[in-house]
C-alpha cells in the first residue's frame, strides 16, 4: 500500500518546493540548452522563492506529495483569465509537475495532477491547459492518459 499523502504546500515546505523545482529547473535545461532557463546560482533558493510568491495568489495552488516526511514531487496550477494574445477563454493552466526521480512510475505525478484537476474544476475553470517539453515523452504520456490532447506546437528559432 502506497503512503503518500498528497496535501496543500505551506511556507514551511518552500525548501522542499525550491529543491523540487531546481531539478525541473535542470530536467528542462537538459533537454534544450537554448530554449530553458540555465540553472545559475542557487536555483533552488530562486525557485523556492517564487513558488512560496504563488502561495499567497488565491488564484494559484501548489499541492505537494510526502511520504515519510519527505517532500518526493509537487503540482503548480493557476487561473488564467481570458487571452487575446493566445486565443483562448479562462482556463486553468498546470504549470509545473515534478516528482523525484527514486518516486517514479509509482501513480505519485498523476495524483498531484489530479488534484490540481479537481482544485482548477472547484474554481470553476472550464479547461485544463498545459506544455509539456517535446522530449519528455514520460511526462506525455501520462497527460494521454489524464485525457489532454494535443493543441498547440511550440516551436523555437535561435536569433
Amino acid at each position: 500500500m502506497d503512503n503518500t499523502l498528497i496535501r496543500l504546500a505551506t511556507e514551511s515546505d518552500a525548501p522542499s518546493l525550491g529543491r523540487l523545482g531546481a531539478l525541473l529547473l535542470r530536467t528542462h535545461y537538459e533537454f534544450d540548452q537554448k530554449r530553458f532557463m540555465a540553472p545559475q546560482g542557487n536555483a533552488e533558493e530562486g525557485y523556492a522563492w517564487f513558488l512560496n510568491s504563488q502561495l499567497k495568489d488565491k488564484d494559484s495552488v501548489i499541492f505537494l506529495a510526502e511520504r515519510d516526511g519527505a517532500i518526493i514531487g509537487y503540482v503548480y496550477a493557476r487561473l488564467e483569465p481570458r487571452s487575446w494574445k493566445e486565443l483562448r477563454e479562462p482556463a486553468g493552466f498546470i504549470h509545473d509537475v515534478f516528482v523525484d526521480e527514486s518516486s517514479r512510475r509509482l501513480g505519485v505525478a498523476q495524483r498531484l495532477m489530479e488534484a490540481a484537476i479537481e482544485w482548477l474544476r472547484a474554481q470553476g475553470a472550464p479547461r485544463v491547459l498545459l506544455g509539456t517539453a517535446e522530449h519528455n515523452t514520460a511526462a506525455q504520456r501520462l497527460f494521454d492518459r489524464l485525457g489532454f490532447r494535443r493543441t498547440m506546437i511550440e516551436m523555437t528559432r535561435e536569433l
